[in-house]
């Protein structure tokens, strides 16, 4: 009888995990140039520099039937930014914003995700930015998912945050230059 009983229990338990999706992980598809991690902030209050970060890699698990399961790992190179101005760069990477030769990378890691829409969630997660690690929310739109022309799966999505700077130990150059806006678009290729 006790055999039957495990028996039926261990079925019962393989039919169940049989029918549970589980959530697939991703590669982001940053060589193939199908994701950016963009910036912007105020210039005097007058207009807006914007830039992008050129060396970086991650990657996230995403699972449609289950968002709240979703995780995300970024890490970058700050002196990858890159405002299509050199010398403006240079100040930016220098000592007096992000000492990106102190602070060589940047990482986010998502604590957690929360659904607010059909197809919006907030991903809270740590991001570690000028040697200070800070929780930061994320609202994020998922773009879709499905088969590419090359026979592998993608997903995608875009993120958007505004950071203190100040909450990093980063002064802005001037008052109206005290956060910064990011813009994120990731495309993932599923792993095989």
């Amino acid at each position: 009888m006790l055999k039957k009983t495990l028996a039926a229990l261990a079925l019962g338990t393989a039919l169940l995990t049989a029918g549970q999706v589980m959530a697939a992980d991703y590669t982001i598809d940053k060589e193939g140039q199908h994701a950016f991690i963009d910036w912007k902030i105020s210039h005097l209050g007058y207009s807006f520099i914007h830039g992008t970060f050129k060396d970086w890699t991650g990657t996230f698990s995403w699972d449609a039937d289950k968002p709240a399961d979703s995780k995300i790992d970024v890490t970058l190179k700050t002196a990858s930014l890159f405002s299509n101005h050199a010398e403006r760069d240079k100040h930016i990477a220098s000592k007096d914003f992000l000492n990106v030769a102190q602070y060589p990378e940047a990482k986010f890691v998502s604590t957690k995700v929360v659904p607010t829409g059909e197809k919006t969630a907030d991903v809270t997660g740590d991001l570690t930015l000028h040697g200070v690690t800070k929780p930061v929310t994320f609202k994020a739109t998922f773009n879709g998912e499905g088969k590419d022309p090359w026979g592998g799966e993608r997903a995608g999505f875009n993120a958007t945050t505004t950071l203190n700077l100040k909450d990093f130990g980063i002064n802005g150059p001037g008052p109206t230059s005290q956060t910064l806006d990011l813009d994120i678009s990731l495309e993932g290729v599923k792993a095989k």
